[in-house]
């Protein structure tokens, strides 16, 4: 995801962004232990988004 379209996204949808990105990274880590992952340059993309969610909600002045 680019920074500009998580920047346009409401408190809201980043809320629930958040949540799904923490999901799937949760699944990933599972395929990663069974070695069913094909890229583990997935989970990094997902890490990043992740931070970049959570910047942008704190840049809001969104408390966790």
């Amino acid at each position: 995801m680019k920074i500009k379209e998580i920047r346009s996204m409401s408190i809201d949808d980043l809320t629930q962004k958040n949540e799904s990105l923490v999901e799937e990274l949760f699944k990933l880590r599972f395929r990663h232990t069974a070695g069913r992952l094909d890229s583990p340059s997935v989970m990094k993309n997902v890490r990043r988004d992740i931070a970049r969610v959570k910047t942008v909600l704190t840049e809001k002045g969104v408390s966790e």
